[in-house]
């Protein structure tokens, strides 16, 4: 037993439900160890000699002595690999379906034995043992998976395997190792602390609350996706191994120009406790990559405008007065504010869909007088609902069977903070719609949005893992299984069913949710943020670990707790956050119940004062930002991305993690350490101005920039156009000169903040004329809207 979590579970939610997790533990225990079948070591099985193949469409499948492997390249060059009669769909990662074969990609055999799948933007090559390379069209190998191995499962327990949904979650154990190039960095697999580039080591692909605040040391975290991106000299490449069970990654680096002069490739393999041994791989930029991706999985959810402006949370604001107080204390001080959060705390004895009316008497007319000034609530929205016959949201649940029942049939249950609780199954049509209903009493309290929290899904646990049992049944869709194939799905479907709830409820207006929880594809229904990250200087690092990370798993909105979730930050501390904040795409500050305040003046006048500086950059901003917003939802490609984003030969840029491109006009290099007035930070190639100063640097290389305390350093591209807020909020261009000799450009997509309809584009170049910087529009001779031009004479 686990004594440390014993006494948290005990001390944290109480001793009531304390004991209730106590017990919970215990009886998870019992049910998986009499429900599930068990895993003994057996003998690998392995695909054996491939004896021959025949085409399909797009490809070809491959016959082995002991399977089948199946390779189709999709229009646009996506490949997939299906071992063991494993197919594209049914699949919770997919977008809108399988995307169409290549018809054009041709199987035929390879010279040195074995098959090639040859197409245009990528080359397949299958070994005679089922070794699987992937190369470029001029055959520049990426990456090659090594013959896979497996272990079929055991059969269940004596008695049990006849039972109702058991048997049917019995999958086989597989194992992928893949070696890649000498100088590869992977970067990816969701949510990570320690990233961007992940360091070598061991990573669980399995949801986790990591049960209170977390640094760059802690793994796994809320969102783990099975999606790996990985740079190198020969190219970048992404890999999604399409499989929902929990799984390890192991990551070795590559040695280049070893002892003997040669190189010694890196190598990642990936475990996985069952489910299908299926995978796609995109080839090509990082910009390709990410708009393959979203072809794949879905375009990201665009957020209204609104949402792109600085949002405040507080769990513990208490009451009505208390939230009219924060608000006022914004508006008195000239601050803007976007939108405001409410926690738990609002609900009725932490019942969802619940008001406390004692201390939010009028929520309706609360959220609209806050709306008149521009301020927006979002509520708070917690799977778990507390199992009280007579409460309505309990007894049409269970009237319509949308709660997950154990292995005996039985309604499951767990603890979380309303007590005993019991779960939605997301993965049951019928639960999700029925779910997508309740949002009609969010929106009627006045809400423009909602937050989904503890969705991975979690339940209080004396020792061991965070939530419900492994035996815990789920419809799938009508296929039945359980918890071992829905857990990391569990988020996903939930914000699938909010999202829809909200379309449908409200269908002129954009959703606006975000999720703690999720899985690949999660950015067709919105963002996310960090979850309890610690309120120390390494929570700070790993905030921007995570929004670069997840950017490069398709997840392009996010951001973090500003100030950290659960201490009480010094006042270097929150501000230096609070900049890094405000040029992330998800902008809140947010803190635990009995952590301290985190409203900006709360800190001291000097940091009231820096920090209302940050709010009105990234007020000025706003059209930059909604234009990336835009990007994402067309193309995949991230607000934040690292400053490899278009250079992945250059190896300097890939190790870096204390700086980012903010779309490819801006380059921003925030303080993550305290005491810093003046940081290095590695440019990519070109010349860089300093937004503030106008001071030129040249890149590539290191370069020292000033970092005094009332800014973070921010640097434009030469010629970039960048649109920005005038003084009475209109469009105007910020443009910074080219290079002599050279062009630049921009652009600026417009519409009306929220709604369906396509937005306005413009584009913008700019060229030298003469000693003169001469701004244009596309299709035009001016450029319409006012110019600022920097970098000439500064």
């Amino acid at each position: 037993m686990d004594v440390r979590g014993l006494v948290r579970s005990l001390g944290v939610v109480g001793s009531v439900n304390g004991w209730r997790s106590l017990r919970d533990s215990c009886r998870r225990y019992r049910l998986d160890s009499r429900y599930l079948p068990s895993r003994g070591a057996g003998r690998a099985r392995v695909p054996g000699t491939a004896r021959d193949a025949e085409p399909v469409p797009g490809g070809g499948l491959i016959h082995f002595t002991r399977s089948t492997l199946r390779v189709r390249v999709a229009v646009g060059g996506a490949v997939f690999c299906g071992w063991d009669g494993a197919d594209p769909e049914p699949s919770y990662g997919l977008g809108s379906g399988c995307p169409e074969a290549d018809t054009r990609a041709l199987l035929e055999p390879d010279k040195e034995g074995g098959w090639r799948i040859v197409s245009e933007r990528v080359l397949v090559v299958v070994t005679t043992h089922g070794a699987v390379e992937i190369r470029t069209p001029g055959g520049v190998l990426l990456r090659r998976d090594l013959p896979p191995r497996w272990w079929d499962a055991e059969d269940a327990p004596t008695g049990e395997a006849d039972r109702e949904g058991t048997a049917e979650s019995v999958g086989s154990r597989w194992v992928l190792r893949s070696e890649l190039a000498a100088d590869a960095a992977l970067f990816g697999l969701g949510g990570r602390a320690a990233g961007p580039r992940l360091p070598q080591g061991s990573y669980r692909l399995w949801n986790t609350d990591p049960g209170g605040s977390f640094g760059p040391q802690d793994d796994p975290l809320y969102i783990t996706m099975p999606v790996q991106t990985v740079v190198s000299d020969s190219g970048c490449h992404l890999v999604f191994h399409d499989c929902t069970w929990d799984g390890r990654l192991m990551l070795r680096d590559g040695v280049v120009g070893a002892g003997s002069g040669h190189d010694h490739p890196a190598w990642c393999e990936l475990r996985m406790d069952g489910g299908p041994l299926r995978y796609w791989v995109l080839v090509g930029t990082p910009a390709r990559l990410l708009q393959g991706w979203t072809g794949l999985t879905g375009q990201p959810a665009l957020p209204p405008r609104w949402a792109l402006g600085h949002q405040h949370s507080r769990w513990g604001f208490g009451n009505a007065d208390e939230v009219r107080r924060v608000v006022a204390g914004y508006r008195v001080r000239g601050l803007p504010l976007s939108a405001l959060h409410l926690d738990i705390d609002h609900y009725d004895g932490h019942r969802i869909f619940t008001v406390d009316r004692e201390n939010f008497p009028d929520l309706p007319g609360l959220a609209a007088r806050l709306r008149e000034d521009g301020v927006r609530t979002v509520s708070i929205v917690d799977p778990a609902a507390k199992a009280e016959p007579g409460w309505e949201v309990y007894d049409s649940g269970t009237r319509v069977g949308a709660f997950c029942r154990d292995a005996r049939g039985r309604t499951a249950r767990g603890t979380v903070w309303p007590g005993a609780a019991v779960f939605p199954d997301f993965t049951s049509p019928d639960t999700r719609k029925w779910w997508s209903g309740l949002y009609a009493e969010r929106l009627a309290q006045g809400f423009a949005g909602v937050w989904h929290d503890m969705n991975e899904p979690t339940s209080f646990q004396a020792w061991g893992d965070p939530s419900l049992p492994r035996s815990t049944r789920h419809a799938l869709e009508g296929r039945g299984g359980d918890h071992r194939e829905a857990h990391n799905v569990y988020a996903l479907l939930m914000a699938r069913a909010g999202y829809e709830g909200l379309l449908e409820l409200r269908p002129d207006q954009r959703p606006f949710l975000f999720s703690r929880s999720g899985w690949a594809g999660m950015q067709r229904y919105g963002g996310t943020w960090s979850g309890d990250v610690a309120t120390e200087w390494e929570g700070l690092r790993a905030s921007l670990a995570l929004v670069v990370g997840l950017g490069l798993c398709g997840v392009p909105y996010s951001g973090p707790d500003v100030g950290g979730f659960s201490g009480r930050p010094s006042p270097e501390l929150y501000l230096r956050w609070f900049q890094l904040g405000a040029y992330l795409p998800f902008f809140r500050t947010h803190s635990a119940i009995g952590a301290g305040q985190r409203e900006p003046w709360e800190f001291g006048p000097e940091v009231l004062g820096h920090a209302r500086s940050a709010l009105e950059s990234r007020e000025r901003l706003m059209p930059y930002l909604y234009t990336l917003a835009h990007e994402a939802r067309r193309t995949g490609a991230p607000y934040v991305r690292p400053l490899w984003w278009n250079e992945p030969g250059d190896r300097d840029l890939r190790g870096v993690g204390d700086a980012f491109l903010l779309g490819d006009a801006l380059l921003v290099a925030p303080v993550l350490d305290p005491g810093v007035v003046r940081r290095p930070v590695r440019l990519p190639a070109g010349r860089w101005y300093d937004r503030d100063t106008g001071e030129v640097f040249e890149g590539p290389g290191r370069v020292t920039v000033d970092a005094p305390l009332r800014r973070i350093p921010v640097l434009a591209r030469a010629g970039s156009v960048v649109p920005v807020a005038g003084p009475e909020d209109e469009v105007e261009l910020e443009v910074w000169a080219p290079e002599q000799g050279r062009t630049g450009g921009g652009v600026l997509l417009t519409d009306a903040g929220d709604g369906w309809e396509d937005p306005v584009e413009e584009r913008f170049t700019v060229r030298w004329e003469g000693d003169r910087v001469v701004v244009g529009r596309e299709g035009c001779a001016e450029a319409g809207y006012g110019v600022r031009v920097r970098g000439v004479g500064e």
